[in-house]
């Protein structure tokens, strides 16, 4: 059944400044514009783009944002017969800054994602149990992350962002872990452990013996780390001039498993999905910056 994500779906609100404003600080900015977007739909689209066969579960609400937040997860083709239109709920929404040289900072209330609990999860158990892949992030209630991860029967890629507080053995069925620098110390500190260094062979080894069969680490525009068994390689990522950040990671994250779907080991899956990462920086937005498969890729 290819990939089935168990997560959320987002309207992105942005607002663009020249730069992040201080604490208690007011900015002029610009945009305001409603564009898609929720990390779970970013993942499914990247990956639905790809060639991915992908399902979603999930859930958005009665409101006007419900369609914008649904445009491109139908455009590429993911199967949402999973996903519950919830009456008197409001769509996930995410406000999202983004500063002149592309950083951004993301305000994210959940909305219908918080409906994706054990219940709604056991209730599509034929989407996740059947799945090759199943695909989950940090935007979904904790109950309905550790029921996918119960109901999974082929491997299980988790991108815990936001990071919060998880069964610990739900977590750890991870292959890979796929996080950054920041994430991965706040995961290492929600399983009790720590890494020697802040220096990424050191976070990434943490996690190897944390208890994770596998870890990418993410480190931006310095590429990514990969970690198993057979020790720790790096990934390196194209030089692009960035114009908007956002849903990078999970154009990275639907990229990294539509080629462990199509059968690539996790080194050339990662760096298929540095070049798809950086890709997804030169325009604008989340969803309507992704590659297709007809997309020339930057080089490294």
């Amino acid at each position: 059944m290819g990939i089935t994500v168990v997560g959320s779906i987002n309207a992105d609100l942005i607002a663009r400044v020249a730069r992040h404003p201080s604490p208690g600080e007011t900015l002029s900015g610009e945009g305001g514009e409603i564009s898609a977007g929720g990390k779970g739909a970013n993942q499914a689209v990247a990956a639905a783009l790809l060639g991915a066969e992908v399902s979603f579960v999930g859930a958005v609400g009665d409101d006007p944002y419900a369609e914008p937040a649904l445009e491109y997860l139908r455009a590429s083709g993911v199967d949402l017969s999973a996903v519950k239109r919830a009456a008197n709920t409001q769509t996930g929404l995410a406000v999202i800054t983004v500063a002149e040289d592309g950083e951004n900072t993301i305000v994210v209330i959940p909305g219908a994602n918080g409906l994706v609990t054990r219940d709604y999860v056991r209730d599509h158990r034929g989407k996740v149990s059947g799945a090759d892949i199943v695909l989950l992030q940090g935007e979904v209630p904790a109950s309905g992350f550790a029921e996918a991860v119960s109901l999974a029967s082929g491997r299980v890629v988790i991108n815990l962002a936001p990071v919060v507080e998880v069964p610990r053995d739900a977590l750890l069925r991870a292959d890979p872990l796929v996080a950054n620098e920041h994430e991965a110390g706040l995961i290492l500190e929600q399983l009790g452990a720590g890494a020697e260094s802040g220096e990424p062979h050191a976070i990434a080894e943490a996690l190897l013996k944390a208890g994770f069969a596998s870890v990418v680490l993410t480190l931006g525009a310095k590429g990514a780390v990969v970690a198993d068994a057979e020790g720790l390689r790096d990934v390196a990522t194209p030089r692009v001039s960035a114009v908007d950040t956002t849903g990078a990671g999970d154009a990275f994250a639907g990229a990294l498993c539509s080629r462990l779907l199509a059968g690539d080991g996790l080194d050339a899956a990662a760096q298929f999905a540095a070049r798809v990462g950086a890709h997804a920086t030169l325009a604008s937005g989340a969803q309507p910056s992704y590659a297709d498969m007809d997309t020339q890729l930057p080089a490294c």
